[in-house]
């Protein structure tokens, strides 16, 4: 018996390790770019709350009609912008999801490998300790039936 253990499927457990990296690589893009979805949200929700005041400034001082109408246009833009980037996040939300699943799914393949892994290591063990048992067994044997040779 062979006194070294190897693992017949080493190369498909580090193909394993290679595609848990790789799920975990785009999961973590996925993050950045959930993050930066909500950042230009942010900045946009941020951006009106500014145009609302400064609307409600311009109403209270002197009345500029032309500047008060500036700033209800740029409202309603950036309120459809904020629309677009609600839907940039949600889109965001769900590359992050699936991205989730996929390196969930990978990390179960490599747990499974490594079990297998662990397993075979065990059963090898088992073996090659039955093995000595075996050979203790026959020499303890061999000596009882013929003690005149030692």
């Amino acid at each position: 018996m062979a006194t070294k253990f190897v693992y017949k499927m080493e190369n498909i457990l580090s193909i394993k390790y290679k595609i848990e990296d790789q799920a975990k690589t785009a999961y973590g893009f996925a993050r950045m770019k959930l993050t930066e979805e909500e950042d230009k949200l942010l900045t946009l929700k941020n951006k009106i709350i500014l145009y609302q005041e400064r609307k409600k400034s311009l109403m209270l001082s002197r009345l500029k009609l032309l500047e008060i109408r500036k700033c209800e246009e740029a409202i309603e833009i950036t309120k459809h912008f904020i629309e677009q980037q609600q839907i940039a996040v949600k889109k965001a939300e769900k590359q992050l999801e699936s991205a989730r699943l996929r390196l969930n799914a990978a990390m179960q393949d490599r747990k499974t490998h490594e079990k297998l892994k662990e397993n075979a290591l065990t059963n090898f063990f088992n073996e090659y300790e039955a093995d000595q048992r075996k050979e203790i067994d026959e020499l303890i044997s061999f000596r009882y039936n013929n003690p005149t040779d030692y």
